[in-house]
């Protein structure tokens, strides 16, 4: 047990002691995970100190992008996009380039097809969206060995696959699309079109990555939009997989998800909505329960996801903070060496 100051908090740590108001009332139990609304929490009542866990190890998350460079591309793409209009802009152009950038600073990584990636539930921002589904692909892509021009025209199709989502006067963020009204679904499911003939005389883009964008929402049984498509193209068919799982856990036309949620509706709709070789594909390196998630074990207790294990997705290391009994406790448990246990959900 140590003290560390609010402003120290990284939203990882546990508490080791109550956390009371100023009336003495607890505010936050001995044992709890202190999410990031907590620690604002925490600063907005003026709580200066409080005593967290010693940790055997930190929790190590893996990402594709590193923070800083995703934001730099997000920002990039965000002011290309914002300034095109159904006209020619020469700028657009840039996302060629910007397409490479992405697919060069994931190969600078070591054994990049290799590793299980942490990839945690953001806001609905879609060039954050277009930047996560470029690296994604990338991943898939480079993991089927496609050539690089291949992976290079699937990135430059992710960047601009929902371009047309910004003609559309409906929102759609964090709603189903069971909820929009007859008129607003008709409208939504047009955005494929809106961007792919809003690129008509672009000559420096290709026809796989044009395909891209009015096929992504397609689906193998014919229950996809706008064309209502069987026939999918391969680079479509890994587009529409990494859509589907950024869209359910960033809340795109739908209600935002857990990762574990999303995971387990890409099995589901194996080889009926999806390829299901390019879905074992995604979930090979996708971790179901991200480092920094809360989880409860089938034996009642409760963790936090410190780290993945490669080549099991679904096995990580957890630090178990609460027994069966809700006793505080700080035990490591790796789930690939103790085959009893297994995550039955997240807690939020």
């Amino acid at each position: 047990m140590r003290v560390c100051k609010v402003d120290y908090l990284t939203g990882t740590e546990v508490l080791a002691r109550d956390v009371f108001t100023p009336e003495y009332q607890i505010l936050l139990s001995e044992g709890t995970f202190l999410k990031q609304e907590y620690i604002e929490k925490l600063k907005e009542l003026e709580i200066k100190e409080v005593y967290i866990e010693e940790r055997e190890s930190d929790t190590k998350t893996v990402v594709i992008l590193k923070k800083e460079i995703e934001d730099s591309f997000r920002i990039k793409v965000r002011d290309i996009l914002e300034k095109y209009t159904y006209r020619h802009n020469e700028k657009l152009e840039e996302l060629s380039q910007t397409a490479d950038r992405i697919i060069n600073n994931i190969l600078k990584e070591e054994k990049v097809v290799e590793q299980i990636y942490d990839i945690k539930g953001r806001s609905s921002d879609i060039y954050e969206h277009s930047i996560s589904i470029c690296s994604l692909s990338t991943i898939v892509a480079l993991k089927m060995n496609l050539p690089y021009e291949t992976v290079h025209d699937i990135g430059v199709g992710c960047l601009l696959h929902d371009l047309g989502l910004r003609y559309l006067p409906v929102m759609y963020t964090d709603r189903s699309l069971e909820e929009l009204s007859e008129s607003e679904y008709a409208e939504y499911k047009k955005h494929p079109i809106y961007g792919y003939t809003s690129l008509q005389g672009e000559n420096w883009i290709s026809n796989m990555s044009r395909n891209m964008i009015l096929y992504h929402h397609e689906c193998l049984d014919g229950s996809g939009y706008p064309l209502k498509a069987t026939e999918i193209p391969e680079e479509c068919r890994i587009i529409q997989i990494c859509d589907t799982f950024d869209e359910m856990i960033c809340g795109i036309g739908c209600k935002r998800t857990k990762v574990y949620e999303a995971v387990e509706y890409l099995k589901n709709f194996k080889d009926v909505k999806f390829d299901g070789k390019i879905v074992d594909i995604f979930l090979e390196f996708t971790a179901v329960f991200p480092a920094g998630s809360t989880v409860r074990t089938n034996e009642g207790e409760i963790g936090i996801v410190l780290y993945q294990n490669n080549k099991f997705p679904n096995r990580p290391v957890l630090r178990i903070v609460k027994d069966k009994d809700g006793n505080s406790v700080n035990i490591v448990k790796d789930l690939i060496k103790v085959n009893n246990i297994y995550i039955e959900k997240v807690i939020d």
